[in-house]
């Protein structure tokens, strides 16, 4: 039987063809993570040339494109799906979320209004008011889901420029810590803000936002006839993981009568935990929060999410009416989502979030980010006792920072011999990790988040780390 498919409407045996094959491969792709290297790009640059072609005008062959797909192009890349998979902040790849995309495209209808699909609308609703209440917001509440942070920070900005700035408003400031996510800076900038108005903020010993710092950066620029607007606070930095002393710059934003907006990106899914709450505590105050269900709500990419404190707000920053839409919707509970987000022509994300919790339940996702945190606080204690070892950032949340520091090497040798070390954990494939620059010191750093990751996968990368630095040192 052919594994072509010429015609662009399958008949019902050709769609079962299809997607039975299509099965039978993606489940031995995902059975075979745990056995997979944790990353491995030699010889990618060779491999992206190779692939490299013309828009074919003849059907081609399943078979083919499966190989390429999953024998070809995926195994040169960062395992990001895989339990070994401790560097940057990794994103999951839950199956059931993938099986939801398939649903959501299949289905293929339009979300961006309530009127389109009312049954459908109201199950990304429930997903948005799952997260308000996860941040502990009221009724007032609402939020959209988005592509992943950085177009919710964007949102988020302009939420906050309309609100509390003039259409002239290039005398608006606002203010991040030094270790922000650089979308913050990005968004600013595409919502017309010159870099020179996103003041970086230092940090304190552990790497949090200084709030002295931050009221004496405000009143400055208030004093040189600027007009400060919002502070942008960190739940979990990528760095080092730092959680900034929400209350405090709770409280200092209602004092100098700012916004306040938070990047919870990375931290944001622990409040679903109690360690979460209590180290998030204050993030109740904020106006907006980014959360990244991509992140840990181990998603697949493409997932993010804002939530605010007064939808009413997020929808008069973005609504435009236009004569052919349908009427703007304004009973309670009835949501058009194109009203307040950039995005009208958009796929049905939410399913991506629902499907997973209703089939697992939230005691699942809970349950798992516990084990993160464990996991974390073991791994770091066992870091912190391998010779001329410092930990650098102790771990706040899933992630903490450390490097070698023979007493011997001046800076400049410390860390070309730091960077040697990242290179040979990385090298024996099993885990992944990345390093990072903090206060002019190359710095590795582990972030354990993936679903799929457990004590076994992380003590092998902990032998890797003691082997490899004895062979270094």
């Amino acid at each position: 039987m052919s594994d072509r498919f010429p015609e662009l409407e399958l008949d019902t045996p050709e769609m079962e063809r299809l997607l039975a094959a299509v099965s039978a491969r993606v489940v031995a792709h995902v059975a075979s993570l745990p056995r997979q290297k944790a990353g491995d790009v030699e010889g990618g640059a060779a491999l992206a040339r190779s692939l490299v072609e013309a828009m074919p005008e003849a059907a081609g062959s399943l078979d083919e494109v499966l190989d390429l797909l999953l024998e070809r192009a995926a195994p040169k890349s960062f395992n990001c799906a895989g339990p070994g998979y401790l560097a940057y902040i990794p994103g999951g790849g839950l199956f059931t979320s993938a099986v939801a995309s398939l649903l959501g495209s299949a289905i293929n209808r339009y979300v961006g209004v309530w009127a389109a699909a009312p049954g459908l609308v109201q199950i990304e609703t429930n997903v948005v008011r799952w997260f308000c209440d996860l941040a502990g917001y009221g009724p007032e509440s609402g939020g959209i889901l988005t592509s992943g942070g950085s177009l919710a920070n964007f949102s988020a900005i302009v939420m906050a420029r309309a609100a509390r700035l003039p259409e002239d408003f290039l005398k608006g400031t606002l203010y991040v810590s030094e270790e922000a996510h650089h979308s913050i800076k990005k968004a600013a900038q595409l919502a017309g803000f010159p870099v020179r108005n996103v003041r970086a903020v230092a940090t304190d010993a552990l790497f949090r936002m200084d709030v002295a710092a931050l009221r004496a950066a405000v009143r400055a620029d208030r004093a040189a006839g600027l007009q400060p607007f919002l502070v942008v606070a960190s739940a979990g930095t990528t760095n080092t993981g730092a959680v900034d002393d929400l209350q405090a710059i709770a409280s200092l934003a209602a004092a100098e009568r700012l916004g306040f907006h938070v990047d919870a990106a990375y931290g944001g899914s622990f409040l679903m935990t109690e360690r979460g709450k209590a180290a998030l505590q204050g993030i109740e105050r904020a106006d907006s929060i980014v959360l990244d269900p991509h992140k840990g709500l181990f998603l697949p990419y493409g997932n993010g999410a804002l939530v605010v404190r007064d939808a009413a707000a997020l929808r008069r920053a973005h609504n435009v009416t236009a004569e052919y839409l349908p009427q703007a919707q304004d009973e309670p509970g009835r949501v058009d989502f194109a009203d307040l987000s950039p995005e009208l022509s958009r796929d049905f994300r939410g399913l991506r979030v629902w499907l997973p919790l209703r089939l697992h339940g939230a005691a699942a996702f809970r349950a798992a980010l516990d084990e993160k945190l464990d996991l974390a606080a073991w791994a770091c204690e066992v870091v912190r006792e391998l010779p001329q070892v410092r930990i650098v950032a102790e771990p706040q949340l899933s992630l903490f920072a450390f490097r070698l520091e023979p007493p011997a090497l001046d800076a400049a040798a410390t860390d070309a011999l730091n960077r040697r070390w990242l290179e040979a954990v990385n090298a024996r494939q099993r885990v992944h990790l990345s390093g990072t620059v903090l206060r002019g010191r190359f710095t590795l750093r582990i972030c354990v988040l993936s679903f799929r990751t457990h004590r076994e996968r992380l003590q092998q990368g902990l032998d890797d780390l003691r082997e490899t630095a004895a062979e270094l040192c």
